[in-house]
């Protein structure tokens, strides 16, 4: 049979439970079996011990004294629970004993067992006997023995016992319920996650588990379960976002690719048109491979791939190196580059993949966005303890209202009004999230019409010596 979580939560407690409540009904009924048992013991001895000092002892008896007056009184007296005074001998022979006796006798047992108390049989009913030595110069003369009923001992433990073994099951029981009732209202939390994550699908991401007041272990569980959620739609929104963009930005070359070749095709073309054209789609696939390759390394980021991260290179090296590939755009624009080391120490590495992804894209933007016979100026100092870069062009520049949306990928401040500057706008995003990786800031600055400025602080160097 198949139990729900909340009933197995209540039976294992129940059991628990049970165990604990058996161990503590057993103590409780064997200390009043104690403490009912030393009682009546105490009483026993006591009588005993009282009636020694009533008895005669000659050279060939041992008997009570004052007989009548003790059978006279008992006569007057009703005894709830009367004491049975009995005297033997050395081997057990009656010697003499109380009147409530009549014609019954007290068990006796043998010298080596005598001491202490013990349950004997009276007219078929149990009793309590004690049985002491009485001795005259330091020898044993007989031996007294003074008994009294258990059946009220006996009642009152048969009570206690059936009084435990009948509470035990309705405890357990009402305990069951009062578990089962605690234990639904403690997983209502959980069920509150269960039907908060039944109502969450592919398109229906918003939904989020509501937390528990206490931080206990539920907190840390809907926590976690939100926080998995929130990295869930990321990656969704994410997924759908490369896709929308790669879908947007290639659609464009692809259609420019498929209206060259339509026309090509129309008619007989001289060999310099087939030529031209041909170079024309070459270029945007070109243009589509920049695309994609770009697209990828934002997908890179996005999916937290750190490969090829730990490398370091100079940044003096770095930038050199970048220049070398970007001079044919630079003379091709007439572009001086003043390149401002400020005794800039050439031991300072920076990580290699991302900072090169840096400054792939902010120089390759400086170059674009400059006009021809103008200049790039780029400056390494250090401060505060940090690198500081600070890439410079003369160009168009940036207005004001697009400074906040420069990084987002796919956007192009103006661009209509910039046809012939070619690019897909995934540059700056790409180096944002390159500078994000390695703990860096990017900034940018820019007055429309004047230039822009780029910022990157590096936080985190390298100086090798």
């Amino acid at each position: 049979m198949s139990l729900s979580y909340k009933k197995r939560i209540a039976i294992r407690f129940m059991l628990a439970t049970a165990i604990i409540i058996a161990v503590v009904f057993t103590t409780v009924y064997f200390i009043v079996q104690q403490t009912v048992y030393q009682n009546l013991d105490n009483d026993l001895s006591f009588e005993a011990n009282k009636h020694i000092t009533e008895i005669a002892i000659t050279d060939t008896n041992v008997h009570f004294l004052n007989k009548d007056e003790w059978e006279e009184n008992e006569h007057r007296e009703v005894q709830v629970n009367p004491v049975f005074i009995q005297i033997t001998d050395a081997s057990g022979q009656l010697m003499d004993k109380s009147p409530n006796l009549k014609e019954n006798q007290l068990s006796f047992k043998s010298f080596d067992r005598y001491k202490g108390h013990f349950n004997a049989v009276l007219n078929n009913r149990t009793i309590r006997q004690i049985q002491i030595p009485v001795k005259k110069e330091g020898k044993i003369r007989a031996f007294i023995i003074a008994a009294m009923s258990l059946d009220s001992t006996l009642m009152v433990l048969k009570n206690l016992q059936f009084t435990l073994l009948i509470l035990f099951p309705i405890i357990l029981i009402v305990l069951f319920f009062i578990s089962s009732f605690l234990a639904g209202r403690s997983i209502m939390p959980v069920v509150s996650v269960i039907n908060t994550t039944n109502q969450i699908t592919k398109n229906n991401l918003n939904e989020r588990v509501e937390l528990p007041e206490n931080k206990d272990i539920l907190f840390d569980l809907s926590s976690s379960i939100n926080n998995l959620l929130d990295r869930i739609e990321s990656a969704i929104n994410r997924e759908k976002q490369f896709t929308s963009d790669a879908s947007h930005e290639l659609r464009t070359p692809l259609s420019v690719l498929r209206g060259t070749l339509e026309v090509l095709i129309r008619k007989q073309r001289t060999q310099e048109e087939y030529e031209n054209k041909i170079q024309f789609s070459l270029i945007e696939i070109d243009r589509m491979s920049k695309i994609i390759d770009q697209l990828l390394e934002i997908a890179r980021f996005d999916n937290h791939d750190n490969s090829n991260s730990t490398t370091s290179i100079s940044l003096i090296s770095l930038i050199n190196q970048i220049l070398v590939r970007k001079n044919l755009s630079l003379v091709k624009k007439n572009i001086k580059v003043d390149f401002d080391l400020n005794d800039f120490d050439d031991t300072i590495k920076v990580n290699g993949f991302y900072a090169n992804l840096i400054f792939e894209n902010i120089i390759d933007n400086a170059i674009k966005y400059s006009n021809d016979n103008s200049e790039i100026k780029i400056e390494l100092l250090i401060k505060d303890n940090e690198v500081v870069c600070k890439v410079t062009d003369f160009g168009i520049g940036i207005k004001q209202v697009d400074l906040e949306f420069v990084f987002n990928p796919f956007f192009r401040s103006d661009s209509l009004n910039h046809k012939q500057i070619k690019g897909s706008g995934l540059g700056l995003s790409i180096a944002k999230k390159s500078a994000k990786a390695i703990k860096s800031d990017l900034t940018i600055s820019s007055q429309y019409g004047k230039g822009t400025e780029v910022t990157i602080n590096f936080k985190e160097i390298l100086r090798v010596y």
